[in-house]
Formats: structure tokens, sequence, C-alpha cells
């Protein structure tokens, strides 16, 4: 169904992300679709999320044994957990971990290693509050889908100075991992730890709807929905596994509920005129296009794929600013910048094309992608050294 190659679902794939608040609605359960869902023995319960292991309640133990009067317990958790001498924790977006699963890979997406730490702050009887960031979110894709990824951090209470990858405030201290530029200048809006969970549930959903594991993925969609009856985007990844096991009408239905209560939510709108388009409801669809143009003038992707179709016809100045344009709107994405980098290798110029290899590779989020794009890196500094032999340099 070409419908499917052109989805758009908001998701945590990419890094971190979150939905925007909503009230409190009714959790419509005729939409869910059990029976066609076999439950896998994957799906944890929510206070597994948070779960300390043996092993972590020991490192607590060391925790409150490195612990000084003269210093706070917030003061112990971040030299423990955060300086490069101790867990030596690396971001991966690749997969969203519970608490327990992030300490033992010592790595995680920006919601897992918040998750991990709020876990050993309420443990050492700390005060937790998540936030998250309320500017524009970001998007990224993995092969025909898109997401729209935001990002969360997490507040201790009492300040603290120098420490590793924090923003100091005042009154609390702000562990951010991956910060957008000018972090701290971002508005932010607090969130409850049901809605963590939420988000971590539907993380995974969209990382195993990625998978093609479609029950696996329902009954994690399911469970964001019935834990937190304000994530409305929950509907929006449920609606796209309908779609995906071939089921539209329950995939219009879903959708319709979470439009009637977030009509301004272009991703839902996006969906909505791609599903009516299928169901031959063009004026319909019609509609919903014209609400999105005014919404989102320029989509997600948008001069990408001007800048990608560009580059097939062989206008390769045409291609480069159009991904300028891309990178100016999301200057931290790594696939705008290989693009950038393919482009300017085409019209002769090897040192913008190094410039921005180097960016997607500074910029990548998995280990995959970090492995491909180092290897890019290294093809082209040997063409650019063989260049410069060539002309006798």
């Amino acid at each position: 169904m070409k419908l499917l190659s052109t989805l758009i679902f908001a998701a945590l794939l990419a890094g971190c992300a979150s939905a925007p608040s909503a009230p409190p609605i009714a959790v419509e359960r005729a939409l869910f679709n059990d029976s066609a869902f076999p439950k896998p023995d994957t799906i944890m319960a929510p206070e597994q999320i948070f779960a300390l292991t043996p092993e972590m309640k020991a490192y607590v133990g060391k925790i409150m044994q490195s612990h000084r009067p003269t210093n706070d317990l917030h003061q112990a958790l971040i030299a423990a957990l955060y300086q490069r001498d101790q867990l030596r924790l690396e971001y991966d977006s690749e997969l969203t971990r519970t608490a327990a699963q992030a300490f033992d890979a010592r790595s995680g997406n920006c919601l897992s290693l918040v998750i991990m730490t709020a876990a050993f702050a309420q443990e050492l009887g700390l005060k937790v509050k998540f936030q998250r960031v309320t500017s524009e979110d970001t998007w990224s894709r993995s092969g025909s889908l898109y997401f729209s990824s935001g990002h969360v951090n997490l507040v201790l209470t009492k300040a603290a100075s120098h420490v590793y990858n924090l923003m100091d405030s005042k009154h609390s201290v702000t562990i951010d991992f991956l910060p957008p530029p000018d972090a701290e200048m971002m508005p932010t809006e607090e969130i409850s730890q049901r809605a963590i969970v939420a988000l971590f549930m539907n993380n995974r959903a969209a990382e195993n709807l990625v998978q093609g594991k479609l029950d696996e993925a329902y009954w994690w969609a399911r469970s964001a929905i019935e834990y937190d009856n304000t994530f409305l985007l929950g509907y929006n990844t449920l609606s796209t596994i309908y779609q995906r096991r071939g089921d539209v009408d329950r995939a219009e239905q879903t959708l319709r509920f979470a439009h009637r209560h977030d009509p301004n939510n272009t991703v839902i709108l996006f969906n909505l005129a791609e599903v009516a388009t299928t169901q031959g409801k063009l004026e319909e669809a019609a509609r919903f296009k014209a609400m999105l143009a005014r919404l989102e003038p320029y989509p997600p992707f948008h001069f990408f794929n001007q800048g990608q179709q560009a580059m097939q016809e062989g206008d390769y100045r045409k291609a480069r600013a159009m991904f300028v344009r891309e990178v100016q709107r999301a200057p931290y994405y790594h696939e705008f910048h290989f693009g950038l980098a393919k482009a300017a290798f085409a019209l002769g110029d090897l040192k913008e094309a190094d410039k921005h290899m180097s960016l997607a590779l500074n910029n990548s989020t998995t280990r995959s992608e970090t492995a491909i794009y180092a290897g890019k890196l290294a093809s082209l500094r040997l063409y650019e050294s063989r260049a410069r032999l060539r002309q006798g340099f």
C-alpha cells in the first residue's frame, strides 16, 4: 500500500522526545483490537522501568560511602554517575532502555539515562523533577518512517557547580544529556513520572515497529495509552501499527479520535490526509492538506527531499542549496550534513565535503551510523590525500 511509504508518526526513537501535555481524556478502548495482536512476553510492567537491580543498589551503597558531610548527595550522585573515571556512560539512541538496562550497558538515549538517574536519585531519597524542553521538535527517519523528536531532562534540587554536562541554576541542578544549543535559555515545562513511563512505552512501540514486530509494537502503544490517558500521540502510533497490519479503517478511526482532541497537531493531520486519500475521500483529504499547509508550509524533510531529487537529476548546485536550507532548520541532524557533503563532493569542493562529513559523524546517534560515517570520512580523506599528490602538493 503506497500510503505506508510516506507515513509520519511521532515517537521517541531518535534520542529523546516528548509529547505536549493534554487535558485528561477517557481512554477509547473501543479502538483497541487485542485479538489481532497476540500479546508477547516482552511487555513489562510500569514499575520495572525504574526498578533497581541488586548491583545498582550496591552502587548506591558506594555513593553513600563516598558522600562527605561537607557535600550534598546530589553532588555525590553526579560524581558517581557522570564523571569520566566512573561509569563512562555512552550516548546511544538505538534502544530505549530501562534504568537497569542502561546501567548494565553503560549507555542509552537521553530518556534512558534520565530514567536511570532518577532511579538512583529516588533510591537516595532525593527530590526529582522531570521536564521537557518546549521549543520546536526535530525530525529524523528510519527507512520509510519519520519521527518527531523532542528533549527531556532531569532536575535535582540544590545548586551544584563545575560538574560535567550540567546546567546550573540558583536553586537546582539540571542534568541534561546531549543538550541542544543554548538549552539553558529554552523554555521548559514540568512533566510527571507517569508521562515519562508513557514516553518509554511509546519509544518501545516505535522501535518494534521499525523492526517489523507489530504484535510487540501494538502492546507497547496500547500500554502507553492506558498508562497515561493524556498521551494522545500514542493513538497516532497505534494508527500507524494498524496501517502496517492492513487495517486502514481502524487506523482512520484511531486518528480521528486523536484529531478531535488535538485538532492542530500536524503529525495527526498529515496521517489523516494520507488515510483519506487512500480511501478515496479526496475532498476531505484536500481539507486536511489545506489545514496542514496553513500550520506547516514546509513540512519536515521538505528541502532535503528536493535536494535528493536534484542530486538524482545531476543539478548539484541546487542540491547543495536545498541541503543548506535543511541544515539551517536542523543543524544537528546527521543525514542533512551527509547530503551536503555529497553535493559538495560532486561539485569538487573537497574542503566543504570534509567539513560536513565530519559533522555527520559528530552528530550521529547510533553505533551503526557512527561506523558508516567514519568509513566514508576515511575514504574521503584518502581521496583528498591522493588529489593533493596529483596536484604536486
